[in-house]
């Protein structure tokens, strides 16, 4: 780009761009063609994320009867009906025991997993298929086949029953139908963490545990001292995929308990769509689908947060 100086009174003169220049030069081009690639991620995202959230707000405010044709402003009225909702505390607090065991037998069982299967055996590729295998496999025909295996005469109770032990109804049971759901939502998933707690252990340095073999510690002290904290960083990931997933689920409650008996296995998502889709009540099923994505967010931000203590790389 050629510029010319000209002085005034002793005084330079801002300098002046040469107007033969292209304007479509290659950083300009360059990055017309980077908004061309992230534009139908960014459509994307206001269509089916953010316009969604704001059409929620605005549906909270009101009251919806699609029978009777009717959409009429109640403000914050949703919003006050949530404290005097009586089911609303066991709905909460049936959804946190769900999300607090999943979470909980989802990472140990992983990670018990991972650690066993990082060992040279024979036969370890074949056992990771097996439990990687229902990760792929549709959720609704699993939670189908589970529910006929946990039938009062199902397949588990038969096999129980051969060895002289009478098993429950497990899904008509205010305690197991919770333990039953937790279960088959383990087996289902545990398979993802798993893989991703491999894949970790694998990069973890081998002389690292031949230097702590030589210093004398212990398979134990090796994997809370070397093992936890190198992969810490994959355990925080796991962690709030496992959390969010815990307070999403809805198919396994749908075809295997339908959130009986009575609220014992109703989770906070099976409990708005009940509100909206079955008892009509789009407003304040609306309202608590902001609660959800209030809960969604505060421990997701919480876990964020948190890092610095949990993750061994950041500082």
């Amino acid at each position: 780009m050629s510029q010319t100086d000209t002085t005034v009174g002793g005084v330079e003169a801002p300098l002046t761009r040469d107007r033969s220049r292209p304007y479509w030069t290659t950083r300009r081009r360059d990055q017309l063609a980077g908004y061309l690639f992230i534009t139908p991620q960014l459509l994307g995202s206001a269509v089916f994320v953010i316009l969604p959230l704001i059409l929620v707000v605005w549906y909270s405010l009101h009251e919806w009867n699609v029978l009777a044709g009717t959409f009429d402003f109640v403000g914050t009225d949703n919003y006050a009906a949530l404290a005097e909702d009586t089911n609303l505390g066991s709905v909460l607090a049936a959804t946190g025991l769900f999300s607090v065991g999943l979470v909980v037998f989802n990472l140990a069982l992983a990670m018990l997993l991972a650690v066993l299967l990082n060992q040279k055996l024979r036969g370890t590729v074949v056992f990771r298929t097996l439990f990687f295998s229902p990760v792929v496999v549709s959720l609704v025909a699993w939670t189908i086949v589970w529910g006929f295996l946990l039938q009062d005469n199902g397949g588990l109770n038969s096999l129980l029953d051969t060895i002289g032990v009478d098993g429950p109804n497990w899904l008509r049971g205010e305690t197991t139908a919770m333990i039953s759901v937790v279960v088959v939502q383990v087996f289902k998933n545990v398979g993802l963490n798993m893989v991703l707690f491999l894949a970790a252990l694998q990069g973890v340095p081998v002389d690292l545990y031949e230097a702590a073999e030589v210093d004398g510690a212990s398979r134990l002290r090796q994997f809370w001292r070397i093992t936890v904290p190198l992969i810490s960083p994959t355990i925080m990931l796991t962690s709030i995929i496992t959390v969010v997933g815990s307070l999403q689920v809805f198919a396994q409650i749908a075809v295997l308990t339908q959130g009986g008996p009575g609220t014992s296995t109703t989770v906070l998502v099976y409990y708005l769509y009940q509100q909206a889709f079955q008892f009509h009540h789009f407003g304040y099923g609306a309202t608590l689908s902001i609660v959800l994505f209030g809960i969604v967010l505060a421990l997701t931000v919480l876990q964020w947060q948190m890092r610095k203590r949990w993750v061994h790389h950041e500082s």
